[in-house]
């Protein structure tokens, strides 16, 4: 008899660890300044990882994505060619294609490739509430130390390690984390794990409070909501008790409810009556956003040709740019290069071709998850659906406030990876079961 050991087999690592890889990226801090609308190291590790999710795919010699799944993410590449051929320079042209692909097609299909199953869903949803923890605490720290990003002359503005250039980077890491951590809490996973989930929702309140984002905070009530309604009603009215305590001990006892916070809520029901600097720059950049349609209604003006054109649409009450300062970077003018609204980036752009072919796969990804999220309101996989469908719905709203660009930017990659696996895979798998 031989009484030797045999060697223990190498250890797997999940392959969704690629896609955490990006996260844990964003988890340091930049160079004040840096980063600013180009490349960051998060955007070549999710380069790395599309590449080793190709590789993976190719090895194992498996059908790598399903005809719905391959029409539905790569039909906004029909648009973006053709905005891309009218952009002002080719180089312009394969940049602006370069940042939609990453975003909308390529690390999505990547996440898709990489997630196997529930549990590896779980984990990258985790890691978004994770993140967001992290990101919470650096926003809280900076505002009790007034080290933040400057907001009515007080560096208090929560931004997290982004930075005043990508200000609006915290709001949306948090924000995302915020609607992960509730879906967790929402689903049929053990009781310890549902309690901490709730936990971290509630934990993540302050740190959106203290962005001072009004659009993150209209996403992620709404959002909320709607993850609470299809949850069922009962759920929902004991997590709104919850939230409503939270809220009265977060500005009771804590001192939250500053003035300035109050302020920012307030201007929410303020933006037609006494519109302040920002509001009234917005509306602005809208108004040219939609003279390029109306010039050029199917193709648009050309992908990164939003800047060039927007003088000649805007009107005088266009400021030169925003001001931004503190949290370790010195004042500069921000220059207003972008509508600050994704539809009317992509209408101006790319025309009704570019927004139909965007709009239409977003939508086919929501119908497909709901769908999808019906199938298992009552059993396992409640959390997977109403993480996937609550990042997308929160996507979807936000883009009505802002667009595409920064360091943050990746992560929004990441999140339509996780809502399509949901969508297209976890979905189907769902129905499948259901039939059996």
């Amino acid at each position: 008899m031989s009484f030797a050991l045999s060697p223990a087999g190498p250890l797997r690592l999940p392959p969704v660890l690629a896609a955490v890889a990006v996260l844990a990226v964003l988890a340091l801090p930049l160079a004040p300044g840096g980063a600013e609308g180009g490349a960051g190291p998060a955007d070549a590790v999710s380069a790395l990882v599309v590449l080793y999710a190709a590789v993976r795919t190719l090895r194992e010699r498996r059908r790598p994505l399903s005809a719905t799944a391959v029409t539905v993410l790569g039909t906004p590449v029909v648009g973006l060619a053709v905005a891309a051929m009218g952009a002002a320079s080719p180089g312009a042209g394969l940049t602006g294609l370069g940042r939609y692909l990453q975003v909308f097609v390529l690390v999505p299909a990547a996440v898709v490739l990489l997630v196997r199953d529930r549990a590896d869903l779980r984990l990258l949803a985790w890691s978004f509430v994770g993140l967001a923890g992290w990101q919470g605490a650096v926003g809280v720290h900076q505002y009790l130390t007034g080290t933040g990003a400057s907001y009515q002359g007080q560096e208090i503005r929560a931004v997290g390690t982004f930075g005043p250039q990508d200000v609006m980077g915290m709001a949306t890491v948090v924000s995302f984390g915020l609607v992960c951590a509730l879906g967790l809490a929402l689903g049929r996973a053990p009781v310890r794990q549902r309690i901490a989930a709730g936990a971290c929702a509630l934990g993540l309140l302050l740190p959106l409070a203290l962005s001072f984002s009004r659009g993150a905070w209209i996403a992620t009530v709404l959002t909320c909501g709607v993850q609470l309604a299809l949850a069922g009603l009962r759920r929902a009215l004991k997590v709104a008790a919850v939230a409503v305590a939270a809220g009265v001990v977060l500005v009771g006892g804590f001192g939250v409810g500053t003035a300035m916070l109050q302020e920012r809520i307030s201007s929410i029901g303020q933006v037609t009556d006494a519109p302040d600097q920002s509001v009234v720059d917005r509306y602005t950049l809208w108004a040219a956003a939609t003279g390029m349609w109306r010039e050029h209604p199917v193709t648009g003006v050309g992908l990164k040709n939003f800047p060039a054109y927007r003088d000649g649409h805007a009107s005088l009450a266009l400021s030169s740019g925003s001001d931004t300062e503190g949290a370790g970077a010195a004042y500069r003018k921000q220059p207003l290069l972008s509508p600050h609204d994704m539809y009317l980036l992509v209408l101006s752009e790319q025309g009704l071709l570019g927004l139909l072919a965007l709009a239409g796969s977003w939508l086919a990804l929501l119908a497909c998850g709901l769908r999808g999220l019906w199938r298992v309101r009552g059993g396992d996989g409640l959390d997977c659906a109403l993480v996937g469908c609550g990042l997308l719905v929160w996507q979807l709203v936000d883009f009505a406030y802002g667009d595409i660009g920064g360091p943050s930017t990746v992560l929004t990659a990441v999140v339509f990876g996780v809502v399509a696996w949901w969508a297209l895979v976890g979905a189907e798998r769902a129905e499948e079961a259901a039939a059996l």
